[in-house]
C-alpha cells in the first residue's frame, strides 16, 4: 500500500508538497532526480532516488535502476512502458516478465476487490437510481468496465443514459443499455480506455477534452468513480460550449485549470 500521501522536497532551494497521486514517474539524472507529475510540471531536487522509492510506496515499480513509475500512470507495456498521459519510458528489458506481473498483480488485486454490493442490477433499478438525472441538458452515462485476463481494460457497457447521451451519440438508448461501446462502433478509439480505467480503478475525478472518430465530435469529458468496477462520465460536445471571462482573474483561472500554472491567490 501507498505508504504516504505527500512527500516534501527542496527544489530550487525552496520547501515543495507534492501529492503522491500526481507523480507519474521519478528519474534519475547524474546528481539530480526529477519528479514528473501530472500536468507536465518537472520538479528537479538533490534527494536521492532510492530514498523517494522508501517514501512512495509499492505503489510504485522500478523499472530500471534510475527510474521508478506509478502503477496508476501505466497504460500498458509493450517495448517501452505506455503511460496514460501519452509518454513512454525505457525499462530494463531483463526485467519485462517481473515488470509485467508486479503491475497486472497491482490491478489484479483491485479488480478482484470489486464487489456486487449495492450495485443496480436490471436496466430498471439503473434508471431508478439514477432518475435525476434524466432530463440534465448533459449526456451522462454510467460505464462498467470490462477487463481481459491480462487486468487491461478492453471495453465498457453502457448501463445508464439519459435522453442527452442518446443525443450525443446518435444511437436510441434501447440500443445504448446493454450494449459494449466496441459492439456499436467498430472504430473504437482505445485512448478512452487509458481514462476510463483510470478513473475506475483508483477512483480518479478525470477529464479528457480530444476528438472521437465514433461520432464525429470533439468532446470533453468528466469521468469519475461510480459503483466497484463502474465509472460515471459527463460528456459535452464542446462546440456547443462558449467560454466566457466574468472576471480579471478568468486567465489565471484558466492557466491553473489546464494545468499550467500553479494555483493563483484569492481564486
Amino acid at each position: 500500500m501507498q505508504k504516504t500521501d505527500y512527500i516534501t522536497i527542496i527544489s530550487k532551494r525552496k520547501k515543495v508538497i507534492i501529492e503522491v497521486g500526481s507523480i507519474l514517474y521519478v528519474l534519475a539524472d547524474g546528481k539530480t532526480t526529477e519528479i514528473h507529475i501530472s500536468g507536465d510540471t518537472v520538479y528537479k531536487t538533490r534527494t536521492a532516488i532510492s530514498k523517494l522509492e522508501e517514501q512512495l510506496g509499492d505503489c510504485f515499480i522500478k523499472v530500471h535502476r534510475g527510474c521508478i513509475v506509478s502503477a496508476k500512470a501505466i497504460h500498458d507495456i509493450t517495448d517501452r512502458i505506455n503511460l496514460v498521459n501519452g509518454e513512454s519510458l525505457e525499462y530494463a528489458l531483463r526485467k519485462k516478465k517481473q515488470i509485467i506481473e508486479q503491475f497486472r498483480a497491482m490491478q489484479k488485486n483491485i479488480i478482484s476487490g470489486f464487489s456486487e454490493k449495492g450495485i443496480p442490477i436490471t436496466a430498471q433499478e439503473y434508471r431508478a437510481y439514477y432518475k435525476s438525472f434524466d432530463t440534465l441538458p448533459f449526456a451522462f452515462t454510467d460505464i462498467e468496465m470490462i477487463f481481459n485476463e491480462e487486468s487491461r481494460a478492453v471495453d465498457w457497457i453502457f448501463r445508464y443514459g439519459n435522453e442527452a447521451l442518446s443525443k450525443l451519440e446518435g444511437l436510441p438508448l434501447e440500443t445504448l443499455i446493454g450494449s459494449s461501446f466496441g459492439s456499436l462502433f467498430a472504430n473504437m478509439d482505445s485512448k478512452w480506455l487509458r481514462v476510463y480505467g483510470r478513473s475506475t480503478l483508483y477512483g480518479e475525478t478525470l477529464e479528457t477534452i480530444d476528438y472521437s472518430p465514433e461520432i464525429d465530435k470533439y468532446i470533453k469529458v468528466i469521468c469519475f468513480p461510480t459503483f466497484k468496477g463502474h465509472c460515471g462520465c459527463i460528456l459535452f460536445d464542446i462546440s456547443e460550449i462558449e467560454f466566457t471571462k466574468n472576471s480579471i482573474s478568468a486567465d489565471k483561472a484558466l492557466l491553473y485549470y489546464l494545468g499550467n500554472f500553479s494555483k493563483p491567490e484569492n481564486i
